[in-house]
């Protein structure tokens, strides 16, 4: 083997450019086609700069009979002519996709890349190349902008990218079909020509051979034009990501499985970032693997954004829902409902856990006190005008309390209305009862009028809620 090419000098530069330095041993996918048997050879003669084990892995999809076989011997007698190892695997596609009812071209990718990452893990090999080259670059992005696409589309193929214990890497992805055919030909890579690249029913195949000759026509650098806003959006992607991730954490916070939006502080954001976040948080959805759809954010994008309806719920599909609830955006499985619970303090003092971070430390002290509450997390009374015991319950139907500077009675179910508290945190919420049933606090909203502590008290019962969120 030469050892020295433009080609490989370029390939050598792209992949210090991208940091990315090959293994001790790295799993070639090799088809037979003129890109990835040039990748086969490029990467044996790297070899020689650079101690590696080069093995070639390629898959018999079993679509093109005696097509197929031929491609699997000369993948075989050139790893042998070469020096590199070789692993093949042949596998009933056809039937698969019949199981499955998965189109070709997904059953073969999955099969193949199945096939590709136990091939690694047989041989301890962290890495997977692949032969995707510019030409296939320009074409995933056409395809994806004749589709629909957002900016993370545009990026089209990435070089590398981490999946499960395996990195996927793509030496080739700066380098065009022409140029591969030509390193082909005067280095004497044989390779073959798969004639089902010729067949128009593949989208794929329809956009190379008619879409972008016809395009060529009114931009003859159309593809590089495309590779260029490939880099481009790859960029504006990688940007926007790490700035949504860096953002998550100031306007979300985990509940359960799912995530609640501080509305305000979301809807601050450039809508850009807001679009990003939403995708983040449904990427944690029981189904990671499927993309979030441009609909199903612009329709969260104008729930967190509606300002006439402060309460609603939507099917964000998955098992995942988006509830609504005042200033607040629940994303996530749908929310249980609280279990009820009722807690009797027997003696004080005395320190409720109620579960979640939230407790409530009852104290008894002598006398009035001098001082008023600081915050509604804390409430004192008058323990001779209380019956005793007190309790710490749910909201039971039909509750009333008499709030202090109120005259007369009101609904538990209105004051929780009236406060903004969302739906799915009523229900779990505590309320301070004495023996006889009458609600003497709510924590965090109001305290009734009963037991209020005056210049005759002689024993202040003082009431605390402790909780490590904003909220009961």
């Amino acid at each position: 083997m030469e050892s020295r090419d433009d080609l490989l000098d370029r390939m050598l530069e792209v992949a210090e450019a991208e940091g990315w330095q090959p293994d001790q041993t790295v799993i070639a996918a090799v088809s037979g086609g003129p890109d990835s048997m040039a990748l086969l050879h490029l990467l044996m003669r790297m070899a020689e700069r650079q101690p590696m084990r080069v093995v070639a892995a390629h898959v018999n999809h079993r679509f093109r009979g005696a097509e197929s076989e031929a491609e699997a011997e000369l993948v075989r007698q050139a790893a042998s002519d070469w020096g590199a190892g070789f692993e093949t695997a042949s596998i009933d596609v056809p039937s698969y996709i019949e199981e499955t009812g998965l189109n070709a071209q997904s059953a073969a990718r999955e099969k193949r890349y199945d096939f590709l990452k136990r091939t690694a893990e047989a041989y301890g090999a962290g890495q997977i190349l692949l032969g995707h080259h510019a030409d296939d670059q320009a074409e995933t992005v056409l395809m994806r902008v004749l589709r629909g696409t957002g900016v993370g589309g545009l990026a089209g193929i990435p070089y590398r990218r981490k999946e499960e214990n395996v990195e996927l890497i793509r030496p080739l992805l700066r380098i065009t079909k022409r140029e591969l055919l030509s390193y082909c030909e005067r280095n004497g890579v044989p390779f073959a020509v798969d004639s089902s690249n010729l067949k128009r029913d593949y989208f794929r195949n329809a956009v190379r051979l008619d879409a972008i000759p016809w395009l060529e026509r009114y931009n003859p650098r159309l593809k590089e034009s495309l590779i260029r806003l490939a880099d481009m959006a790859a960029a504006d992607d990688d940007y926007l990501e790490r700035e949504a991730s860096a953002r998550l954490g100031s306007v979300a916070t985990r509940d359960g499985y799912g995530f609640r939006l501080k509305r305000r502080r979301f809807r601050g954001l450039h809508v850009a970032l807001q679009r990003r976040l939403i995708k983040l948080i449904l990427r944690y959805s029981s189904d990671p693997w499927h993309p979030a759809q441009y609909r199903q954010i612009e329709e969260v994008l104008e729930a967190a954004a509606d300002e006439s309806h402060t309460v609603g719920r939507m099917d964000l599909g998955g098992g995942w829902v988006l509830v609504r609830e005042y200033d607040e955006v629940y994303i996530g499985p749908p929310y249980p409902s609280e279990a009820a619970y009722r807690y009797e303090v027997g003696g004080f003092p005395r320190t409720l856990a109620l579960g979640e971070g939230r407790s409530i430390r009852f104290e008894r002290m002598d006398g009035a006190l001098t001082s008023l509450p600081t915050d509604r997390r804390e409430a004192f009374f008058d323990e001779a005008a209380l019956e005793l015991p007190l309790a710490v319950r749910t909201r039971q139907p039909g509750d009333r309390m008499e709030p202090a500077g109120l005259n007369g009675s009101k609904k538990v179910q209105d004051m929780f209305v009236d406060a903004k508290i969302p739906r799915s945190k009523r229900d779990g919420w505590p309320l301070l009862a004495d023996a006889s049933g009458r609600i003497l606090w709510i924590p965090g909203l109001r305290r009734s009028v009963i037991a209020q502590v005056g210049p005759d008290t002689r024993s202040t019962i003082r009431v605390s809620f402790l909780s490590d969120g904003s909220d009961p």
